[in-house]
């Protein structure tokens, strides 16, 4: 079996290569091919990623290219996980939407409608050389925004299935709460990509007993801290939303907050230069402890599930992934992209049945959707009146003097990287 990650020389990779390296037996990679087009940065995530399976006596073999071709061809799976501008641009994509009273973050609002801008061309390049090379190749899409992302690939006919590791987190976190194996903890997980909702916890399946109400009596202080919400709203709610929502819920709590303290970006940018620093060390064969702070954690565990899953092997028969609406969601459209719980396997996902979502939550959904229809023709097709159309459509802007002042913003951080501006 032959696996390629594109954006191989991302800090994130040796969490992967722990995975596969721990659940050999789920997904037997044999070739692991790491591409990217900063050759430095593969030398040091590629030399660390042999000595991760030498040291946990995985046969397999890691290749490392700049080539993208080469990299993609005879690939059963090509997992994505690619930023383009960097870290340099995700700290615009951060900064300029304060300036307008809007929320400063990668994947939502103004911030995420610039990285969307600049992913999904690159995206579908890639996706069209996958093809080429193996038709038969599925694409697991872990580059933000996972929504609109799959979106794109699935509307160009790609075999793509979305990846985020919020579900799995939460359900560790549960799990650890109430003193169960995370595998009899099943999700009632229900949204659109960093913009979902556990509605229940069921234990031993999607028909198991639901002790999301025992968890949240017991346990909403801790829960409620985690996301940085106040216990009373989990109460009201019953539900445990993600901690995106609080970019809704308390949205200009967080932009004063953000206003005050240095950039997510910046921080991650300098744990970036100091987990390099520790992959350059010949000794190193395991992933660091301070790769847990960077983010991703379970992502290598819901990974391997998934290739898993879509290559016919053992992956865990129910995940949480991005897919097609088809119904599953009627006050969607069909082609809306989701995320829920699914049944994977060789022909994809296929979502598991959705109780009809509280209009509070449906509502939102909607309107979100609506700005990621908007969203991908302005990726698509370019233009200033389609970036302004889907910043006035996001829930988080809505005033048309925001829009404007964001479009231009928008435009005036990323032409480089946008071909018709």
């Amino acid at each position: 079996m032959k696996l390629t990650v594109v954006g191989g020389g991302s800090t994130y990779t040796p969490e992967l290569v722990d995975g596969f390296a721990r659940l050999r037996d789920t997904l037997p990679v044999e070739d692991l091919v790491l591409m990217d087009p900063a050759q430095d940065r593969l030398d040091l995530v590629g030399g660390l990623a042999r000595r991760i399976l030498a040291r946990q006596g995985h046969p397999g073999r890691v290749t490392t290219t700049t080539d993208l071709d080469a990299a993609v061809d005879g690939a059963d799976a090509v997992l994505l996980q690619l930023r383009v501008g960097g870290q340099a641009a995700r700290e615009q994509d951060e900064t300029w939407p304060l300036e307008c009273g809007c929320v400063g973050q990668e994947t939502t609002g103004a911030g995420g409608l610039a990285k969307a801008l600049r992913t999904v061309p690159v995206v579908l390049g890639i996706a069209d050389r996958v093809r080429r090379a193996n038709p038969d190749a599925w694409i697991i899409d872990f580059t933000n925004p996972v929504g609109i992302v799959t979106r794109a690939l699935l509307r160009a006919g790609h075999k793509a299935v979305g990846l985020c590791n919020v579900a799995i987190g939460l359900q560790r976190k549960f799990a650890a709460l109430l003193g169960v194996a995370p595998a009899d903890l099943h999700l009632d997980h229900v949204g659109l990509n960093h913009l979902t909702w556990e509605t229940g916890v069921r234990l031993g399946g999607p028909e198991g007993e639901d002790v999301l109400p025992a968890l949240l009596a017991s346990h909403g202080d801790a829960i409620a801290a985690d996301l940085r919400l106040p216990r009373a709203l989990l109460d009201t709610l019953g539900v445990v939303p993600s901690y995106y929502l609080r970019y809704y819920y308390a949205h200009d709590a967080v932009v004063g907050e953000l206003r005050t303290k240095p950039s997510r970006a910046a921080e991650v940018a300098a744990m970036e230069r100091r987990l390099l620093s520790m992959y350059a060390d010949p000794a190193l064969d395991e992933k660091p402890d301070l790769l847990a702070r960077r983010g991703g954690a379970y992502y290598s565990e819901a990974a391997v599930d998934l290739a898993a899953a879509l290559l016919g092997g053992e992956g865990a028969p129910y995940q949480v992934v991005n897919t097609y609406n088809r119904g599953t969601l009627p006050f969607l459209p069909d082609d809306a992209v989701i995320e829920v719980q699914a049944a994977v396997g060789p022909k994809g996902a296929s979502p598991l049945a959705v109780s009809p979502p509280d209009p509070l939550y449906a509502g939102l959904m909607a309107g979100v959707t609506a700005y990621e229809d908007l969203a991908l023709e302005a990726a698509l097709h370019g233009g200033r009146d389609r970036v302004f159309r889907a910043l006035l459509s996001h829930p988080l802007v809505g005033q048309y003097a925001q829009a404007e002042q964001l479009t231009d913003r928008l435009i005036a951080h990323n032409r480089e990287h946008l071909t018709w501006a």
